[in-house]
């Protein structure tokens, strides 16, 4: 059996893929560990899970910027403190745990530092879809500014002359954790595109299942980690959208304003978190901001999708979703109510969208999982020895 080193930047939508993984490896008899945010992990994890932490940084910069001013606020407000603040743990961590392979998040770089430090092979683990497929090509200066950072991290660590590759891709393996049917196929020769990986996850409080509508379809609304706080505007415009179709449509609001559910119209269902992977078979579509994580679990599921992207890699999934048929993209910020109700009404009626849908949901079901991403780990650590 070997031993496998996990470090997830502390995203619950980074950190839930890698769990199935991880379970999936500590189910076939391997020593599994985390390395990161203790806070964050344990919830997530479990309290069985061995976590060395690494305490939390202290970030700068705006996460929901567009652009290029996107690009530069989450290397330089987020993933560069990132790296710098928690390498001296992880190569704690690694020095004690002694792992045959280190399953790295690809925006967690102190992982893929420590690896070469420790002498360890490693593999990128990609929660997001955004970087892949290398999407800076076409813009030289956006990547050699990229490279610089990483240049400068690699010298930063101690480590000698230039980085020998791309440390958010590993040379070994890079696991993403979507499909051809939505990425496409032109990819490197290391990336294996396994499909979302699911397992069982924490329970999130009582859900009442009581509620649900059964003379109503369904329709799910729900941001992620990083939308949440800026959704309000949108939540109310498409509470607009939705309100004529109150005979027909029940929505399901994820909200961090759940507890009060007054300040909303009484048919719909607030809640603050949901279990997800237990509700997307009980409803008819979903509204969300684009995530991987969303985008991905929906699919697997064959429902199909309202996609408001706002910054990060939720624009590039949203045109996945388009492009396979799944869905609509609609603005964020100037969507109009009316255009909303157009979109929803078109995936909730519209039969082609379900069937691109459940036409995703085979590519993923083939492509493997969590299962295909352990196999793949397993024959990483069998070629070390």
């Amino acid at each position: 059996m070997s031993r496998f080193l996990f470090h997830s930047l502390p995203l619950t939508g980074h950190v839930y893929p890698m769990a199935a993984v991880a379970q999936e490896l500590t189910g076939r008899g391997h020593d599994v560990a985390w390395v990161g945010v203790e806070t964050v992990l344990r919830p997530l994890l479990g309290p069985q899970a061995p976590v060395y932490p690494t305490g939390l940084p202290l970030y700068r910069g705006e996460l929901r910027d567009r652009g290029m001013t996107a690009t530069r606020s989450r290397w330089k407000g987020y993933v560069v403190p990132h790296t710098r603040f928690t390498l001296p743990a992880v190569r704690r961590a690694v020095a004690e745990f002694g792992p045959d392979v280190m399953a790295v998040d690809q925006h967690a770089i102190a992982g893929a530092l420590a690896a070469h430090l420790g002498g360890v092979r490693w593999a990128t683990l990609a929660p997001t879809s955004m970087e892949i497929a290398r999407p800076y090509t076409g813009l030289p200066r956006v990547e050699a500014w990229i490279r610089g950072v990483l240049a400068s991290l690699w010298t930063g660590a101690g480590l000698p002359g230039e980085p020998p590759h791309d440390l958010r891709f590993s040379p070994h393996l890079v696991i993403a954790f979507t499909g051809a049917a939505l990425a496409g196929e032109d990819l490197a020769e290391q990336v294996a595109l396994v499909g979302p990986a699911l397992s069982v996850r924490p329970p999130v409080g009582d859900f009442p299942w009581d509620r649900l509508a059964a003379d109503r379809q369904r329709l799910l609304v729900t941001a992620g980690t990083l939308a949440l706080d800026t959704a309000d505007g949108f939540h109310r415009r498409l509470l607009d959208a939705v309100a004529p179709l109150r005979d027909r449509v029940q929505v399901i609001l994820v909200s961090p304003e759940a507890a009060d559910a007054g300040a909303y119209p009484p048919d719909v269902l607030v809640c603050r978190q949901v279990p997800m992977l237990e509700l997307l078979p009980r409803v008819h579509a979903v509204v969300t901001h684009g995530g991987l994580n969303t985008v991905c679990e929906a699919l697997a599921h064959g429902v199909p999708l309202v996609v408001a992207p706002i910054t990060s890699d939720q624009p590039v999934n949203a045109e996945q979703v388009a492009a396979a048929g799944a869905g609509v993209r609609v603005r964020f910020d100037r969507s109009t109510p009316d255009q909303l109700r157009e979109a929803v009404l078109a995936v909730l009626d519209d039969p082609g969208y379900r069937q691109a849908a459940r036409r995703v949901q085979e590519s993923f079901r083939q492509a493997g999982g969590a299962a295909a991403a352990a196999a793949r780990l397993e024959r990483l650590a069998e070629a070390e020895h």
